[in-house]
Formats: structure tokens, C-alpha cells, sequence
């Protein structure tokens, strides 16, 4: 399972990118993207996504 960030919510801070422990978030078209090939939602290295703790906005980043 991945997660997801939904274009027209990101504001492109960029405050997800560094929180990611597997580094599958980086930038793309002027936003920022999440590799579903390398997402695991943080399971085994956290309790909760990092990326969802770190986002400022609601519904920005989704379940896949």
C-alpha cells in the first residue's frame, strides 16, 4: 500500500520530502509526488505516516 498527494491541495512547502524515511517523496511539476514503488506508509518504522504529520493541509496526502 502507498500514499498519495493530491495535486490541487499541495502547496509545495516541502515539509513531507525530509520526514520520509524510505525518501519516496520528492519533487515534480511544481509539487511534490510520493513513489509507489518505494512507499510503505512507514509500517514497521513508525506508528503513523510521516509524511501525514509533517502536511499542513487536509486531504493532501491519500491512500493510493
Amino acid at each position: 500500500m502507498a500514499l498519495q498527494i493530491t495535486r490541487d491541495v499541495c502547496t509545495a512547502c516541502g515539509d513531507c520530502e525530509p520526514v520520509c524515511p524510505t525518501h519516496s517523496i520528492s519533487p515534480f511539476k511544481g509539487v511534490y509526488r510520493i513513489d509507489p514503488a518505494t512507499c510503505t506508509e512507514c509500517e514497521g518504522e513508525f506508528d503513523d505516516p510521516q509524511c501525514l504529520d509533517a502536511c499542513g493541509e487536509d486531504d493532501c496526502i491519500v491512500p493510493a
